[in-house]
């Protein structure tokens, strides 16, 4: 398993990581048992970021990873290093009531955090969104003091503009922004990237496969149940899925003609996109984990980015990320 670094003052991890929160919630149901044993499996080939939320299932996420880790062997446990993202606010329901960035909210987050996990600290710790009612140095200044009480070994950022990436990073180093990039969200390409190369702040790219879209696997016809958040996604929606899964095939002409799954490609071409960016796969069963891992032998040359950049230009996806009710919680800088 190759390894990259998370900016300058971050960790170096594996080049791909593990994306937890499909276990938990908002892909329809999940098999615990599976779930675990796809943690395994990525920890035994060496992937050893795992991420995860404490608003994933409530809780369920962490108390999933922590069980994972805690039965996992003792090396596997040694190197596996923990992103945690906190700050969104749940209703007993599953309904989101907003975000808390305060810095009391912050310690008490953590507090809960590490105990679902079974861990005295958190590799990486961020806030998910930024909370619009509480200044970003504040938040920030609240994990820098227990990464001071040795609680956090680094601090991270998820879905945050260029601006509010350099604010962060004038109060302590930001170790990694954590956001969506893939070949249909490309957004991060024209202000935020640059701005977190010239910080030194590595990438944890989400969404590489757009939440299953341009995995390959997507069908039309596809059933999506009620706690499936894509029930609800524009990009997921009557002509907006037509035209996108058109980019699929496009893209699937391309993979094949290399022997490679569509999934593999998309992977292999965030992979591609520089040394400071880790892909976090989503995988919920051991037999997409292992697809996904076979990207890391895919070594796309130039005449096969220019393929791809043809066939999935940017801007070519049709639909938002996100449902427009929930665009709100987006940093302003960043809503698409």
């Amino acid at each position: 398993m190759q390894n990259r670094t998370l900016g300058s003052s971050g960790p170096t991890v594996s080049a791909l990581g593990l994306g937890a929160m499909g276990m938990s919630a908002l892909y329809g149901d999940a098999d615990r048992g599976e779930s675990i044993a796809t943690v395994h499996a990525a920890l035994d080939a060496g992937v050893t970021l795992i991420d995860t939320g404490d608003f994933y299932g409530m809780g369920h996420n962490e108390l999933l990873v922590g069980e994972a880790l805690r039965t996992a062997s003792p090396a596997d446990r040694e190197k596996a290093l923990v992103s945690v993202k906190f700050g969104a606010l749940r209703g007993p329901g599953g309904d989101w009531l907003g975000l808390d960035g305060r810095p009391a909210a912050v310690k008490n987050f953590a507090a809960y955090s590490l105990q679902r996990l079974g861990t005295d600290h958190i590799d990486v710790y961020r806030i998910a969104r930024v909370d619009p009612d509480v200044p970003i140095e504040e938040t920030v200044g609240a994990i820098a003091e227990l990464v001071e009480a040795g609680f956090v070994r680094h601090i991270g950022l998820s879905e945050v503009g260029a601006a509010t990436l350099r604010r962060a990073a004038a109060v302590a180093p930001i170790s990694d922004l954590q956001i969506e990039y893939s070949l249909i969200s490309r957004g991060i390409e024209d202000e935020i990237l640059p701005t977190a190369r010239e910080l030194g702040v590595g990438v944890t790219a989400y969404g590489v496969l757009s939440r299953g879209l341009i995995s390959g696997h997507f069908t039309r016809d596809r059933q999506l149940a009620g706690n499936d958040f894509r029930a609800m996604s524009p990009r997921f929606q009557g002509e907006n899925l037509e035209h996108n899964l058109g980019l699929v095939e496009a893209l699937r002409k391309i993979a094949e003609q290399r022997g490679v799954t569509v999934a593999q490609t998309a992977i292999a071409w965030v992979l591609s996109r520089g040394e400071d960016i880790v892909p976090l796969v989503g995988a919920r069963t051991r037999e997409r984990l292992a697809e996904a891992l076979g990207a890391l032998d895919v070594t796309l040359d130039a005449d096969d980015l220019a393929a791809i950049e043809a066939a999935v230009p940017p801007g070519a996806a049709a639909g938002e990320r996100y449902p427009q009710s929930q665009m709100a919680h987006l940093d302003s800088e960043h809503g698409h």
